[in-house]
């Protein structure tokens, strides 16, 4: 058969949650197209793919998901979670050209600024990966007391962190959500860009195929709104990071947090329409990221005589 009879063969994009690619509990789908100055003027629109459409329920089990793989993720050493995450770069590197041209066609980039946004994401991995045995040294470390005591402080994960990702960048941006979040202990939910969700749902089978335990991170396709909300609101959610809310939605996402202390972290810059997405990605990371789902643990352990016998508080 020759190639100009050939029919192609569509991809079917597929929710990842619990280690698993479900579809949405509702059977609900909607189009996803290109940006028009990816199409062209002739292709203003075209289409790309139909993504599940998350509900309440699908963010619900995506909850359940990451609280049952916390105890496992946040207990293992810094340097295995580091192992893991390079993994995922590595993961990545060989899929390069998949995702290039999803982004290409999901952010209206020509070919190779899709490439460079595809190797800043590999190397934000990286970036992560190197830190997990490092943060400790940074947001924790003995404190001066009056007294014979030694008190030390130490950082521990939040728990289970529900992200909203980047509207405007598909997949670098995603992965500076994703990244610092399960670097340092913490499970994610991750609510995918509702235009650009391609390169979100790929990055799930990439997490399948590498290292990450099923649940550490979830990944929901859908209205970002109608996913976010039971997100804000569930109370073994214990942290929310609304950088792909608009002003509006963060508000509202802020307020329901609050009813059971939820860490937020608040939405960067907003463009004039009132969208997330003015945030430069590109720039170096830091660590702010690393220590927003963080807490301290502070011991007090007494010095001399009892110290040597092992009393502490």
């Amino acid at each position: 058969m020759s190639d100009n009879n050939r029919l192609g063969v569509f991809k079917t994009y597929k929710l990842y949650v619990g280690g698993k690619f479900p579809r949405s509990e509702s059977g609900r789908v909607y189009e996803v197209t290109t940006k028009a100055s990816a199409a062209g003027a002739a292709g203003k629109g075209a289409w790309l793919a139909n993504a599940p459409k998350s509900s309440r329920k699908d963010a619900r089990d995506a909850v359940v998901a990451a609280r049952k793989a916390f105890g496992g993720w946040s207990g293992a050493t810094a340097y295995n979670r580091g192992q893991v995450l390079y993994r995922v770069a590595e993961m990545l590197e060989g899929r390069k050209e998949q995702f290039v041209r999803e982004v290409a066609a999901s952010e209206g980039l020509s070919k190779s600024k899709a490439a460079a946004a595809v190797d800043a994401a590999i190397d934000r991995w990286v970036w992560y990966a190197g830190w997990t045995d490092k943060i400790g040294q940074i947001a924790g470390g003995a404190n001066p007391v009056a007294g014979p005591f030694f008190n030390l402080s130490t950082p521990e994960p939040t728990g289970v962190v529900a992200a909203l990702a980047p509207q405007k960048s598909s997949l670098l941006g995603l992965v500076s959500v994703i990244a610092p979040v399960i670097a340092t202990g913490n499970t994610a939910v991750v609510v995918a860009s509702a235009d650009a969700p391609l390169p979100a749902l790929s990055l799930g089978e990439v997490l399948a195929t590498s290292d990450v335990p099923g649940g550490v991170v979830n990944i929901l396709s859908g209205v970002t709104a109608e996913i976010a909300a039971p997100l804000a609101a569930h109370q073994d959610v214990n942290a929310i990071d609304l950088t792909g809310a608009d002003t509006a939605l963060a508000r509202e996402l802020e307020i329901a947090a609050a009813d059971n202390l939820k860490r937020v972290l608040r939405p960067g810059p907003v463009d004039a329409d009132g969208a997330s997405g003015s945030e430069d990605w590109t720039a170096s990371p830091g660590t702010h990221r690393l220590t927003a789902f963080l807490e301290t643990k502070t011991v007090w352990h007494p010095t001399g005589a009892l110290g040597a016998a092992g009393s502490s508080y």
